[in-house]
């Protein structure tokens, strides 16, 4: 795969200008993390390195819920100082490494552990916001992942109550079932129980929505 050959990464670039939802994006670094290399001792994912070739830096619907790439470059470089820290804080308790790379509210992040035979890492998000970080599987692979976050963004604006007020509830990833059931790699590897040693801990809320991802028709 070339630094171009990313759809989902296009198809999330080109819904943001064309949609004014707002974009800022920045140069990559001269020498980019490479496919496989060690992160905090796990193999980087080839999908995201495919990413921090094109990108350095980027901020995804600035006018709306901003979705950040952790930024490294020849500036800056948050995303070793960022998974440290997570390997430090997080890792013992969510029983894998993950490799975050991006987020807002909540963190988003590659599992290496459940790479597949081409090496890439599915995508799950991370809240850290109660006692047990609750996780959630969202992508098969990163660009997968911005493909369905492009998805999310045109049903988004389209929403009648969105049009009229410029807000509305229909939240990722609980609210995009549908797009997310889409992504026939993530389904399998959810219904093979796949994702179960990061979900240990999780609530009923988020074990309904995972049946309800699993039980949705694809399209």
């Amino acid at each position: 795969m070339e630094p171009e050959e990313l759809p989902g990464l296009e198809r999330l670039l080109g819904v943001c200008q064309r949609l004014n939802l707002g974009l800022k994006t920045s140069p990559p670094a001269h020498a980019p993390m490479s496919a496989g290399s060690l992160l905090e001792g796990v193999p980087f994912d080839p999908v995201l390195a495919k990413v921090y070739a094109r990108l350095g830096h980027a901020v995804f619907a600035t006018q709306m819920m901003r979705w950040v790439l952790t930024r490294f470059d020849d500036h800056e470089n948050r995303l070793e100082e960022n998974n440290r820290w997570w390997r430090e804080q997080y890792w013992n308790k969510l029983g894998m490494p993950v490799i975050v790379f991006g987020g807002d509210v909540y963190s988003f992040a590659t599992v290496p552990d459940l790479a597949d035979g081409r090496g890439r890492q599915p995508v799950v998000m991370l809240d850290i916001y109660e006692y047990e970080p609750d996780v959630m599987p969202v992508a098969s692979d990163v660009d997968r992942f911005f493909e369905t976050l492009a998805r999310y963004l045109e049903a988004l604006v389209a929403l009648p109550r969105y049009q009229k007020y410029g807000e509305t509830e229909f939240s990722f990833p609980w609210d995009a079932v549908e797009l997310l059931a889409r992504d026939e790699r993530l389904v399998e590897m959810m219904r093979a129980g796949r994702f179960e040693p990061l979900m240990k801990n999780a609530d009923e809320e988020t074990r309904g929505w995972a049946a309800k991802v699993m039980g949705a028709p694809g399209t």
